[in-house]
C-alpha cells in the first residue's frame, strides 16, 4: 500500500479519537478509532516506519484534545503534547514487534497489556499525565458505565481496546462466522446491559437530607489578575458576601475554590493573620458551619532541609510552599491537607529533570516544586455530618487515589479547583466531566467549587444535578445526602491495570529470554 494511504489512515485514527473525546457527543466513535491504525500496522513492514505512523495518530489526538494547555504555558504545552504522544507510541511499537514475531493473537494481547501498563505507569510516575486515559472517554455518558464501581476507568480502557481489535478483524475479513459476529455484538452490548441492570437495582437514590445542606461558592476571580486588579482583602470580602447571602440553619458545609485564600502565610500562623480575620469572624458568626477552602501557604524548617522539595531563602532558611485545603470551624483547630498529586512542570519537577529547572521556571513552572502530603486524608469535624475529601484540582482525575479519601472515612467528595488558567476552552469542561467518573467509582456525591466555573453537584450515579455557568459569580445550595457504602473499586483499586501490567512484564521477559537463549547456547 502506498505511503500516502497509510499516512491518511494514521490521520483518520487521530481524527476519530478527537471526535470521540469529551465533550463531543460522538463518543461511540471510540469503538472504531484505533481500527485505521491497526490497519496501518498490518500494512507496514518496518518498525521505525510504523512508529512514525503511530506518532501521527497520537500527536493529532493529544494536540486536538489538550491544546488548551497553551493558555497557561505556550512552550510548555508543546513539550507536554509532544512528549505524551511519543510515550503513547511505545505500546504500539511493542504491539507491532510482538505481532510480527509471534503472530496476531500474541500481538493483540501485547497491545492491550502494554497500553494498560503505560496508563498505569502514567498514573503513578513523576511525569504523570493521565488526562487521556482511554477509559475517561465515557465521562459524559455515565449511564453507559455504572460498572465502573467495579473496575474504574481501566475497565473502560480494556473494553475499548477489545472492541477495536474485534471490529478490525471483522472489517478485515468480512466473511467471519456467525459465532464471531455474535461475540462482537455481545462484547459491545454486554457492558451497556450490565450498566442498565446496575441502574435498575440501584434505582432508589438516597433522599435529600433536608436538615443538612452544602453551600458552594463560585467567586469568578480572574486568576491572571488575582494579585493585580483585586486585592486579597477584596477577594475575601467577595467570597464572604456571596456566602452570607445563602447561609441558613441547615447549612453544614461551605465550599470555596482552590487558592481562595492566597496571602501565602505560614500554616501555623494562619489563624493569627490579619488579612484572614474576616474568614474566622464568619465562622464565629455561624458556629454550626464548616468552611472548606483552598489556601496557599508554607512551612518553615529553619536551617535544615527536612524535605526533598524544600526551598532555600537567601538567608539560608528552608521552607516548603503548598497548594492546600483547610477547614475552618468556630472553636476548633484548623486542619490542613497539602495537595499530593502535583501538575508536572508547573507544580513539580521530576527529580531526573532537575537540570532543566531554569527552563521550567521560564515557561511558567517552579524550580523548587511545591511540597506535598504523602497520602490522602478526610476532614472529620465535630458535629458535622459531612466528612469531606479535600480533593484539589488535578487530583480529581486519579481514580485509585480518590478512593484513599473514602477509605479514610470521606462520605462526600469535595473538589476545589481553579480552571480559569485555561480560559473558556474544553479543558474546564473535560475536568468537570471526569469528576462524574469519581462519583460512580466511589458511589459518593461530588460537590465541586471552581473559581471561574464550572461548579456543580454530582450524584452517586455520575449525574450532574445542578451546575453554574462559566464566568459567573454565583452559588449553589444543595441538600446532599451522606453515603457510606464501600464499592468493589474502593476496596481493590486498579486491579485490572495490575493484572495487565503483570502480563506485559511476562511477555517482555519471555521475549528477552528467547533473545538471550541462543547467545547463551553459543557460549556453552
Amino acid at each position: 500500500m502506498k505511503k500516502l494511504q497509510l499516512f491518511g489512515f494514521s490521520i483518520l485514527s487521530g481524527i476519530l479519537l478527537f471526535a470521540a473525546w469529551p465533550v463531543s457527543p460522538l463518543t461511540f466513535l471510540i469503538f472504531v478509532a484505533f481500527v485505521p491504525l491497526l490497519f496501518v500496522a498490518d500494512q507496514t513492514k518496518k518498525r521505525n516506519q510504523f512508529f512514525g505512523y503511530s506518532f501521527i495518530t497520537l500527536i493529532i489526538w493529544n494536540a486536538s484534545t489538550t491544546w488548551w494547555i497553551w493558555n497557561s504555558t505556550d512552550v510548555g504545552s508543546i513539550a507536554a503534547i509532544t512528549a505524551n504522544a511519543l510515550l503513547m507510541c511505545l505500546p504500539w511499537w511493542g504491539y507491532f514487534t510482538f505481532k510480527n514475531k509471534f503472530g496476531k493473537r500474541i500481538g493483540y494481547i501485547s497491545l492491550i497489556s502494554f497500553w494498560m501498563l503505560f496508563e498505569y505507569i502514567h498514573l503513578n510516575w513523576q511525569l504523570t499525565w493521565p488526562w487521556l486515559t482511554i477509559g475517561n472517554v465515557f465521562a459524559s455518558y455515565p449511564s453507559w458505565i455504572q460498572w465502573y464501581e467495579y473496575t474504574g476507568v481501566s475497565g473502560g480502557t480494556l473494553w475499548v481496546l477489545i472492541v477495536n481489535i474485534l471490529l478490525f478483524e471483522l472489517f478485515e475479513k468480512s466473511k467471519r462466522s456467525i459465532l464471531y459476529k455474535g461475540i462482537v455484538i455481545v462484547v459491545i452490548s454486554l457492558p451497556f446491559v450490565i450498566s442498565t441492570l446496575i441502574s435498575i437495582f440501584h434505582s432508589d437514590s438516597p433522599q435529600q437530607d433536608e436538615k443538612n445542606n452544602v453551600l458552594i461558592i463560585q467567586p469568578n476571580i480572574d486568576p491572571y489578575q488575582k494579585f493585580e486588579s483585586v486585592s486579597i482583602p477584596q477577594q475575601i470580602e467577595k467570597l464572604i458576601a456571596l456566602t452570607e447571602k445563602e447561609i441558613d440553619s441547615s447549612t453544614k458545609l461551605i465550599l470555596w475554590p482552590e487558592t481562595a485564600l492566597a496571602a501565602g502565610v505560614v500554616q501555623n500562623e494562619t489563624q493569627h493573620t490579619a488579612v484572614y480575620q474576616p474568614v474566622f469572624d464568619l465562622a464565629n458568626r455561624h458556629p454550626n458551619i464548616t468552611l472548606l477552602t483552598g489556601i496557599e501557604d508554607f512551612k518553615t524548617y529553619g536551617t535544615s532541609k527536612e524535605t526533598a522539595t524544600a526551598r532555600k531563602t537567601p538567608e539560608g532558611m528552608y521552607y516548603d510552599a503548598f497548594n492546600s485545603a483547610v477547614v475552618v470551624k468556630a472553636n476548633e483547630p484548623l486542619q490542613f491537607y497539602n495537595k499530593s498529586k502535583l501538575v508536572p512542570g508547573v507544580e513539580s519537577l521530576p527529580t531526573f529533570l532537575n537540570f532543566m529547572s531554569p527552563l521550567f521556571e521560564h515557561f511558567g513552572g517552579t524550580t523548587g516544586g511545591y511540597g506535598r502530603d504523602t497520602a490522602a486524608m478526610a476532614f472529620h469535624v465535630n458535629n458535622n455530618p459531612y466528612i469531606a475529601a479535600p480533593i484539589i484540582c488535578y487530583e480529581s482525575i486519579y481514580g485509585e487515589y480518590v478512593t484513599e479519601y473514602v477509605k479514610r472515612g470521606a462520605n462526600i467528595l469535595t473538589i476545589v479547583t481553579n480552571d480559569g488558567w485555561w480560559g473558556n476552552t474544553p479543558g474546564h469542561q473535560q475536568h468537570l466531566q471526569y469528576a462524574r467518573l469519581r462519583a460512580i467509582e466511589t458511589r459518593r456525591y461530588v460537590a465541586r467549587s471552581a473559581n471561574t466555573g464550572i461548579s456543580a453537584v454530582i450524584d452517586d450515579k455520575g449525574n450532574i444535578l445542578t451546575t453554574l455557568p462559566w464566568d459567573k459569580a454565583a452559588f449553589i445550595k444543595y441538600n446532599i445526602p451522606v453515603l457510606s457504602r464501600e464499592t468493589f473499586y474502593v476496596r481493590f483499586g486498579d486491579y485490572l491495570y495490575k493484572i495487565a501490567s503483570l502480563i506485559a512484564v511476562l511477555l517482555l521477559a519471555w521475549n528477552l529470554l528467547l533473545y538471550i537463549k541462543p547467545k547463551l547456547a553459543r557460549k556453552n
